[in-house]
């Protein structure tokens, strides 16, 4: 009944490699993620957390440092809902903006990280921005997050490091030879 939906993909060049979904593939394993503006997102995932930095880069106008933070934290904002998401984390999340000094721009912050995370199904509850720029949530997880469905415990350093499991590498392997073919 849904077969007006599916069209067959005939062209020579893999789907992935066209449409770029080996290039957010490889994102998720990465812990910085880049932003349009030049800043980047630094996400790193614990057992018992998930802290998520957001810095600069690049960008910065000298004229309004404040109005370049808020514009780089709202970009964060969507950012940090869309890999919260892609990497399916959840638990105990801390997000540390870049440091805006009016209480107007963070109250904004946390309305644009509110309206980012609702159009997920996942229930998560933001607390309020603290004046050092941190925001403290709580976001529900569906299944096991992606980076450790894709990865595996290094046998190597005990466990101390993660390597691309088998599947991982296989599936990888087979789209660069069908991506070169």
């Amino acid at each position: 009944r849904l077969a007006e939906r599916v069209t067959l993909y005939s062209d020579p060049q893999p789907l992935f490699f066209k449409y770029g979904v080996e290039d957010e593939i490889a994102k998720i394993y990465s812990k910085r993620v880049p932003l349009r503006s030049g800043g980047y997102l630094v996400i790193e995932s614990t057992e018992a957390l998930v802290a998520i930095d957001v810095n600069s880069g690049k960008f910065r106008e000298a004229a309004d440092p404040e109005e370049s933070a808020f514009r780089i934290n709202l970009e964060a904002a969507g950012e940090i809902a869309r890999q919260l998401s892609l990497r399916d984390l959840g638990g105990v999340i801390i997000c540390d903006f870049i440091d805006m000094h009016q209480e107007r721009h963070r109250r904004e912050i946390e309305r644009a990280l509110r309206e980012a995370l609702k159009k997920h199904k996942e229930r998560a509850e933001i607390l309020r921005m603290s004046r050092f720029g941190i925001i403290e949530m709580t976001r529900q997880r569906q299944r096991a997050s992606i980076v450790r469905s894709m990865l595996v415990d290094c046998p190597h350093c005990g466990g101390g490091g993660l390597v691309k499991s088998q599947e991982t590498v296989v599936l990888e392997t087979l789209r660069a030879i069908q991506t070169a073919a």
